[in-house]
């Protein structure tokens, strides 16, 4: 099977649909828009790297034309003194959702991951009203975990919070992880 994305280094071309991903309530959508930002924030990290040994982010880009289809990001959480996990997210230019690439670049996310870190549980997750994201999760092998009530505060609302993780033994390397 042929996939539907792939994930690459974010290249400056990107940059104006990465910016309308944060910043245009259109498509940062209903469960993505926290408000107007610093509107040259996203360029400013571009030019520091948007990849560390703490976290990064990504392009999704559709693997027939590698056209920019949004991004992932992920950022290391400190869970106990000797133990941290990765907890990703995921933002899809509107015209571009509904088509399995938020689930398959998830996937990929937690894959990469795995094979090029030592952390164990990747998690993630999404308002409790954002049905088609939890689904997106599901299908990408994510585990639902619990509800983390009034844990997102966006548009005037604290608002609870559906949990997703996956261990590195849910997910077949071929060998390699």
């Amino acid at each position: 099977m042929t996939d539907l994305v792939r994930l690459r280094p974010i290249v400056e071309a990107d940059l104006l649909l990465l910016e309308r991903i944060y910043e245009d309530p259109v498509d940062a959508s209903e469960f993505g828009f926290y408000g107007w930002r610093d509107p040259g924030q996203l360029r400013k990290r571009f030019e520091q790297g948007f990849i560390s040994e703490r976290g990064g982010k990504l392009a999704v880009a559709r693997a027939s034309d590698d056209g920019f289809v949004g991004d992932v990001g992920w950022h290391e959480v400190i869970t106990a003194p000797n133990c941290a996990t990765w907890n990703i997210g995921i933002g899809l230019l509107a015209a571009e959702r509904g088509k399995g690439y938020g689930s398959r670049a998830q996937r990929l996310l937690a894959e990469y991951l795995f094979r090029y870190t030592r952390h164990y549980r990747v998690e993630a997750g999404t308002e409790s009203t954002n049905l088609a994201e939890q689904r997106a999760l599901e299908k990408a092998g994510f585990t639902r975990e619990g509800v983390l009530r009034g844990s997102c505060f966006r548009d005037g609302a604290w608002r609870d919070m559906v949990s997703y993780s996956i261990l590195r033994g849910d997910v077949d390397l071929g060998g390699r992880g």
